[in-house]
């Protein structure tokens, strides 16, 4: 239970940290470029959903917050049972990744409303000093965006033609980055399993036909 406590406790601190950093020292829409126009620090908040997607409004954005905290606590119960039962680590360090990567953004949801003051396109937050709003409707902190492909269609292009496209698109931080990687390991933990399995059969009915052969040549 230590390694995976120490991991989950690693990435919600760091995670953290970023966003506070962030949140007290840029503007909604600042960039910081870290290499080249291709990877930056962008501060934006997430409303509701991702992508910045909103939900409902107010109560839209509460009912997200409590789904979050629920799914989280059963996820928790899940990870604990995992250990007790001594499952693979790689499905145990995936579903450490997953819930850091939830609580991560859960504790923005419950308390950035509380401790900062609003961000906007010219000031930046404040701490302690006032909150944005009340407890369980705060927003995400957002700020890693790599558009690794900034382009235009072609004109002859139908429907999209002299648009702009840009990939990779997103803006996310350490707790997406937390999640995608667990749901990741926990894919390739789930296909790697079976043929596991399948060996496993395999070496049994090697053994069981060798155990045959043993028995007739004795007889």
């Amino acid at each position: 239970m230590k390694k995976p406590l120490i991991l989950i406790f690693s990435i919600l601190i760091i995670d953290q940290i970023v966003k506070i950093w962030v949140k007290l020292n840029l503007c909604i829409g600042e960039e910081i470029s870290l290499i080249g126009n291709w990877c930056k620090i962008h501060f934006i908040e997430n409303e509701g959903m991702a992508f910045g997607m909103s939900f409902g409004g107010d109560w839209g954005k509460l009912l997200l917050t409590l789904f979050r905290v629920i799914a989280s606590v059963l996820i928790f119960i899940y990870l604990k049972k995992l250990i007790e039962r001594k499952e693979s680590k790689l499905i145990i360090y995936s579903m450490s990744l997953i819930f850091a990567g939830a609580i991560g953004n859960i504790i923005d949801s419950l308390f950035y409303g509380l401790i900062f003051s609003e961000s906007s396109l010219f000031n930046t937050a404040t701490i302690f000093q006032g909150g944005y709003g009340t407890f369980l409707h705060g927003k995400v902190v957002d700020m890693f965006y790599f558009p690794i492909i900034n382009t235009t269609y072609p004109e002859w292009m139908p429907f999209v033609g002299g648009e702009s496209f840009r990939f990779f698109n997103a803006i996310f931080n350490v707790a997406d980055i937390s999640i995608t990687i667990g749901v990741l390991i926990l894919l390739i933990s789930l296909l790697v399993s079976p043929t596991k399995k399948e060996g496993t059969k395999e070496k049994v009915i090697l053994t069981d036909s060798q155990n045959s052969e043993l028995d007739n040549s004795i007889q």
